[in-house]
């Protein structure tokens, strides 16, 4: 190539480069321009692996689903200028999170491109030290400002991180709320406190304010959330953000709060009266995307503008993403007991939160003909997935009820029964479902005195009586509020775990029909 040559390709080339820069500018380089930042947001996905029927819809057959949620998070990407992918907490539960003891929640979210988390009560479902060992491959930072290795000022994990990309810093801080410490089985806590979520907020905001563009915080607190399919349609089950708003009103400096812990769906983020913090959250479960489009004025550093909404994961439209897909297909392989099919049901069993369920009192009748006892106890809160009708798979029933719990049998005061009763009517943690008694309750009375009457075997209850009961450990420790079992006598401490009663039930037998209901009673 010649000298001319040489120069008449170099002039090209500085040309298409000159125009190339003037077509698509980096926002640096305008700084009269806002810049816009897109933050979408998970909670409580809860390994909602597959679409569920949208029974409550009308317009819909079917949400949710991990590889159609990681479609509509690529294709919304792909619209965004600049984007990041946060979760409050709750990733673990279901059969093949318990099976791979939390590796595969965090293996799809490392294909999904999430950037950070932080932990919430049901990471610690399998123990702390599970949590500990799975977190290990996760690429992203898993946060909580507040939890500590007893006795120490060691942190359980990361406390907060920075996130930069295109030259735009994010600062992000992980909290566990204390209600979330209250929902899970205690020992599975032990060697861990949790402390103050504020000061360690402020502790941490402070660290990052000065050091970054945008401050937000993940808080995995606030009430319990409802188990209810259908939560997201039927109010009555709602719960409040009051305690995201009191941490944000309390720590100052963050410009966005996404929460996690009461599924509590923000269709449009609050705005704190007193900071401006925008407060975010979805349904849960994978149905929803949350979206969240700041505007970020380059001289003063503050939002200006957004634009929030929750997206629909509207399954039936979507296609699977492929890579998600495949590796969940990958780690079923390793399990092909989970799509055995081992029985059938003549109709659909239903979960719900606040009253008596079909679900609940079939549960709650495995546990008194396993034990042989007087009644029987489960929380509405330990019922996790519905059951359809027809062929019911091993995986069906160990969503319903993933957990690690075992049998336990009790000998109660006819008191102490009313006692438990009235923390499940105070709706706090959902209402107790129930066998082998019937309870009239008036939710319009005090709580604490909505307990109107009681029959155990036909019988009045003689709060002078004492009675056998079989429940779960994890009531009988204490767990979800309802202490007042822990003053009860201990017949047997662990029997067999639940869900190998849930599997027999099914196995070899006639289709499973909704028990007799009629035992809890409103007024």
């Amino acid at each position: 190539m010649d000298t001319s040559t040489r120069t008449t390709t170099l002039i090209v080339l500085l040309a298409v480069a000159a125009l190339s820069g003037c077509s698509q500018p980096p926002p640096e380089a305008t700084p009269d321009r806002r810049r816009e930042v897109t933050l979408l947001y998970t909670n409580d996905f809860e390994s909602a692996y597959d679409p569920i029927p949208a029974f409550w819809r009308d317009d819909l057959g079917h949400v949710g689903g991990v590889a159609e949620l990681a479609t509509l998070i690529d294709q919304t990407r792909a619209t965004e200028e600049l984007s990041f992918l946060l979760d409050a907490g709750d990733i673990f539960t279901g059969t093949l999170a318990k099976l791979t003891r939390g590796e595969l929640p965090f293996e799809l979210m490392i294909t999904m491109g999430y950037d950070a988390m932080c932990i919430g009560n049901h990471e610690f479902e399998y123990g702390w030290w599970v949590l500990r060992d799975a977190m290990q491959r996760a690429p992203f930072p898993v946060l909580a400002a507040n939890l500590f290795y007893t006795g120490t000022d060691i942190p359980f994990t990361q406390q907060y991180t920075i996130l930069e990309r295109d030259g735009f810093r994010i600062g992000v801080v992980g909290i566990f709320g204390p209600d979330a410490a209250t929902a899970l089985f205690p020992p599975h806590l032990e060697g861990l406190e949790v402390r103050d979520p504020v000061a360690a907020a402020r502790t941490a905001v402070a660290r990052l304010r000065d050091e970054v563009d945008l401050v937000v915080l993940l808080a995995h607190e606030g009430k319990t959330a409802p188990m209810q399919t259908d939560d997201e349609f039927d109010t009555s089950v709602h719960r409040d953000i009051e305690a995201d708003i009191r941490l944000a009103g309390a720590v100052p400096g963050v410009d966005v709060l996404i929460g996690g812990h009461a599924d509590a769906g923000q269709e449009t983020p609050f705005i704190h009266p007193a900071t401006g913090t925008l407060i975010c959250q979805t349904y849960g479960q994978g149905t929803r995307l949350g979206y969240l489009k700041l505007l970020i004025d380059p001289d003063s550093g503050e939002v200006v503008g957004h634009d929030g909404r929750l997206l629909v994961v509207a399954s039936d439209e979507l296609e699977p993403q492929p890579v998600v897909a495949a590796k969940l297909a990958a780690y079923r392989a390793r399990y092909p007991e989970v799509d055995q099919i081992v029985g059938r049901t003549a109709e659909r069993l239903t979960r719900r939160y606040n009253e008596e369920s079909s679900l609940g009192d079939l549960f709650a009748d495995i546990l008194r003909d396993h034990g042989g006892t007087d009644i029987a106890f489960v929380h509405s809160g330990g019922i996790r997935a519905d059951l359809p009708a027809g062929e019911i798979s091993r995986e069906d029933l160990l969503d319903a009820f993933p957990f690690i719990d075992h049998v336990t049998t009790l000998r109660m005061t006819g008191a102490q029964i009313v006692d438990v009763l009235e923390q499940g009517f105070s709706l706090e943690r959902g209402v107790l479902q129930v066998s082998g008694m019937t309870v009239t309750y008036d939710l319009g009375r005090p709580i604490g005195e909505r307990v109107v009457a009681v029959t155990i075997g036909g019988e009045p209850l003689d709060e002078n009586a004492r009675y056998t009961v079989t429940t779960l450990d994890f009531l009988a420790s204490g767990a979800d509020l309802y202490d007042g079992f822990l003053g009860a006598d201990v017949v047997e401490a662990q029997g067999p775990g639940f869900a190998e009663l849930l599997v027999a039930r099914f196995t070899g037998g006639e289709p499973v029909a909704a028990p007799q209901g009629g035992r809890l009673i409103p007024r």
